[in-house]
């Protein structure tokens, strides 16, 4: 968003998710429909294969309250770490892990 789009937005700045996710509970989208931008998605395709990990229940509790927070499921948000990971060892060729 540009700067003068942003002084013109009719929809606030917010301090943390939770009030954004409030301010947007008690707001009609369709009255804002026109400051919102299209936005290409990328969505997995052929997810095919599984791997089993496993965690002791401490791990996966706090995964789950993790996933929870981000109001995804346990498994997206670990497919999500991964990819972020390999993506970021992507950057770094000469790391051991690459050669």
């Amino acid at each position: 968003m540009t700067q003068q789009e942003h002084q013109t937005s009719r929809i606030p700045d917010f301090a943390s998710r939770e009030e954004e996710a409030a301010w947007f509970d008690t707001h009609d989208l369709a009255d804002y429909q026109d400051e919102f931008k299209t936005v290409r998605a990328r969505f997995a395709r052929h997810l095919s294969e599984g791997i089993t990990v496993r965690l002791d229940p401490e791990t996966v509790a706090e995964l789950r309250a993790r996933a929870r927070e981000k109001g995804l499921g346990p498994t997206t948000l670990i497919r999500m770490w991964i990819l972020e990971h390999l993506q970021g060892s992507d950057q770094h060729p000469s790391s051991p892990e690459r050669r």
